[in-house]
């Protein structure tokens, strides 16, 4: 099957409804529910945001129920190419609009109740949100919808990343969980998205669309046919739905959907797929304009067969290295993963040129190499550090049985094209963009110490610890690495220095140590800021990023 590609347009932060995965003590299969805001990343409180107490009421009732999703990408992710045209639709072709082809299989019944009705009202009072979204569903939109008809599974489905994620794959809760169907690791392990260091199948929206649809047809096997209850488990984990399920029939109680004891945040989650359904099967007669998306399909997959560096894939698909990205968005780093998948999605009018020109290339040229000479204090963790890639792919690649090397030994390495900061959706790029999006309060760098946590480092600087893991692109609970930098954004003080962003041009006679000397910063700040070599020397001309405290900069003159 042939996919046609959009240009993906800025990924825009808006307040919605959408879901993930709640913690299910009895289960590995929890999930957390989320919304999106306009302020990331942290939600204003209604009262700030509006004035009227019809707006405020309203504004809680967006939330009610929720936790935020967040989405990193929004102000970086460009809109980097006019696309192509879809082919003309066929005479034959009655349905042109993928949510019209949905929605007239719809199968799901809407009852009329409070919890319904409350989400409808919602959207119906919100058309610039569903504008927002569909922006992001049209690269991904006709291939979800093929592979849930291929199922027969109910097309009320093709709604679900609007309430997981509001069709963000960059998306992620602090549950953590992440892409567009927003998995837990573990989930998603279970349900067949790899996720290693190169690569994490959560955020590839053609893994991640499989591994949701084999789970809802496994919940809905199991729930002995009941979607509701399947989406409900989908959303809380099945052993929760199945206990309250449990309870109800001990005490005599109806076990529908709508009658059961379930989390807050579940009790909010299916009435919001329901009123999704409803407005658009009934669009016109709400006169909600639901923003069309072609029936056509608009990108393609093209088996690359092994590891290939993104930044050259984009030049053989003669496209942007961010489009590339932004229809691949599983990929961590600057190539695709050596284990695969060896898989690239692309826009259908560039697939087959891509595929043939590929064909004969060999495949180490897909790649940019290295000769490391190995120095004294080498070690193979180190170089693979020094080259921002895996010990394991510098043994297969040089075919060494153990992690033994001596000076003078010669190592084939393969590296990035580009200079890393232009691979700006690789994982990297993104927590530096995250880290760096908060220009308005102080910004304080605290480097992990041996025995630190979240916890210790959010009391040390006066914070709070959710917003000390959002501010890092982490969840609370996540194990700190030793060596990895933090941000803490601070309210400016006026004894306090504060931190901004410079771009210094290399002239003739700089080295690291005089332009740090310069600015009062570490050398090895700079290094990490642009990802440099130290053992290489500096260009003339050559742009560097720094984080100055202009306070310390004016004193020293």
């Amino acid at each position: 099957m042939q996919l046609k590609f959009f240009p993906l347009s800025p990924l825009l932060l808006a307040i919605g409804l959408s879901g993930c995965q709640l913690t299910d003590t009895n289960n590995t299969d929890a999930r957390l529910t989320g919304t999106v805001d306009n302020e990331p990343p942290a939600l204003q409180a209604c009262s700030e945001l509006h004035e009227s107490e019809e707006a405020i009421a309203d504004c809680k009732l967006a939330r009610d129920g929720v936790i935020e999703v967040v989405h990193p990408n929004d102000d970086l992710l460009e809109e980097t190419a006019q696309g192509v045209d879809a082919p003309e639709a066929q005479p034959e072709i009655v349905i042109t609009d993928v949510w019209e082809r949905a929605s007239a299989k719809f199968q799901l019944d809407i009852p009329d109740v409070d919890r319904v009705n409350t989400q409808r009202r919602w959207y119906l009072k919100h058309p610039e949100y569903m504008s927002r979204v569909v922006k992001r569903a049209k690269p991904f939109l006709f291939y979800i919808a093929e592979e849930i008809e291929k199922r027969d599974m109910p097309m009320e489905l093709v709604l679900l990343p609007i309430v997981e994620s509001a069709f963000d794959p960059f998306a992620y809760s602090h549950g953590r969980a992440a892409g567009m169907w927003q998995f837990i690791p573990g989930t998603g392990k279970r349900f067949g998205m790899d996720q290693t260091w190169w690569y994490d199948g959560r955020r590839d929206v053609i893994a991640s669309t499989q591994g949701a649809l084999d789970y809802l047809t496994y919940l809905n096997k199991m729930f002995d046919g009941n979607w509701l209850h399947a989406l409900a488990a989908y959303n809380s984990g099945e052993g929760r739905v199945m206990r309250a399920i449990k309870a109800n029939k001990r005490a005599g109680k109806p076990t529908d959907f709508f009658s059961l004891n379930l989390p807050k945040e579940t009790r909010a989650y299916v009435p919001k797929l329901l009123a999704l359904a409803d407005i658009l099967k009934h669009k016109d007669e709400y006169a909600f304009k639901w923003p069309e998306v072609e029936n056509v399909p608009v990108i393609d997959v093209v088996d690359t067969g092994s590891q290939v560096d993104l930044a050259f894939a984009a030049d053989l698909a003669g496209i942007s290295l961010k489009e590339l990205h932004g229809l691949n968005p599983g990929f961590n780093r600057w190539a695709t993963s050596p284990d695969g998948p060896h898989r690239l999605v692309l826009p259908i009018d560039k697939a087959d040129s891509f595929a043939s020109a590929l064909a004969n290339i060999d495949k180490k040229e897909r790649l940019n190499w290295v000769r490391h000479t190995v120095k004294s204090g080498d070690s193979l963790s180190k170089i693979a550090q020094q080259y921002h890639t895996t010990v394991k792919v510098i043994k297969q690649v040089n075919e060494l049985d153990g992690s033994m090397i001596r000076v003078g030994q010669a190592i084939m390495v393969p590296v990035a094209l580009q200079e890393l900061n232009s691979y700006s959706l690789s994982q990297e790029q993104r927590l530096a963009s995250l880290q760096s999006n908060r220009s308005s309060k102080q910004k304080i760098r605290h480097t992990v110490q041996s025995g630190d946590t979240l916890w210790d480092i959010a009391r040390k600087y006066k914070v709070n610890t959710k917003q000390l893991a959002k501010w890092n692109g982490m969840a609370p609970g996540d194990t700190l690495r030793l060596g990895k930098t933090l941000v803490i954004w601070q309210e400016g003080k006026s004894d306090a220095g504060v931190t901004k962003r410079l771009t210094y041009t290399v002239r003739n006679g700089d080295s690291l140590s005089r332009i740090a000397s310069k600015f009062n910063v570490k050398v090895s700040d700079i290094s990490k800021w642009n990802a440099l070599n130290t053992k290489r020397y500096l260009q003339p001309g050559q742009k560097l990023k720094l984080y100055v405290d202009v306070t310390r900069l004016s004193e020293s003159g």
